[in-house]
C-alpha cells in the first residue's frame, strides 16, 4: 500500500459542506480543515456551503452537487450524530445509488484507536450517486482530521494502490 510516483496526481474537484445551526464561515473549524487538506493534496475545492441541520435544505443542496457534473467528491461534516437534529446518514442514504460500507466501518475502526468506544455514536457513511462520491463525517475537528488522514488522503488520491476511489471515478454512471 503506497503512492505510486509513476503515475500523475489528478486533481478531484470536492464541494464542502457543514451541516450546524450555528457554524458561519469564520468558525467553521471542521469544514475548513477538509477545504485546508484537499487545497493541501492538490485537489479543487469546487463549493462549499454552510447550512442548518433541515431535511429539505441538506436534500437541495446534495440535489444540486449531485447533479453538478464537475463535482465529483461531496464531502460533509456534522449531523452523523445520534440527537433528533442529526440527519445527514437518512438523508444521503435517499440519494445513494450504491452505499459504500466500508467507508462508515473503516472510519469507526479508525476512531476506536483514537476516542475508543464513543466511535460508536458515529455514523458516518459514504455512497455514490449519479457518479459522485458522497461522504458523511462526524462534525469534528479531530473526526475530520482522521478522516482526511486515514481514509481520503490515500482513496482521493488516483497513485495510491493497490487501488483507490478517485480511478473509478469514469466508471461509475456505467450501465
Amino acid at each position: 500500500m503506497a503512492i505510486d510516483e509513476t503515475i500523475d496526481f489528478l486533481p478531484l474537484n470536492i464541494a464542502i459542506l457543514t451541516l450546524s445551526d450555528t457554524r458561519t464561515f469564520d468558525t467553521d473549524k471542521s469544514g475548513q480543515i477538509l477545504v485546508d487538506r484537499l487545497s493541501e493534496a492538490g485537489h479543487n475545492l469546487s463549493d462549499r456551503a454552510i447550512i442548518k441541520d433541515d431535511k429539505d435544505d441538506l436534500r437541495e443542496q446534495l440535489q444540486k452537487w449531485i447533479m453538478d457534473d464537475d463535482i465529483q467528491v461531496i464531502i460533509s461534516t456534522g449531523g452523523t450524530g445520534l440527537t433528533g437534529r442529526d440527519i445527514t446518514p437518512e438523508i444521503f442514504h435517499e440519494f445513494y445509488e450504491k452505499e459504500i460500507e466500508g467507508f462508515g466501518e473503516y472510519f469507526r475502526y479508525i476512531s476506536m484507536s483514537i476516542i475508543g468506544t464513543s466511535t460508536i455514536q458515529s455514523r458516518a457513511t459514504g455512497g455514490v450517486a449519479n457518479g459522485t462520491y458522497m461522504f458523511a463525517v462526524p462534525g469534528s475537528p479531530g473526526a475530520c482530521k482522521d478522516a482526511w488522514k486515514h481514509i481520503f488522503s490515500e482513496q482521493l488520491d488516483i497513485r495510491f494502490r493497490p487501488c483507490n476511489f478517485a480511478e473509478m471515478i469514469p466508471r461509475l454512471k456505467e450501465a
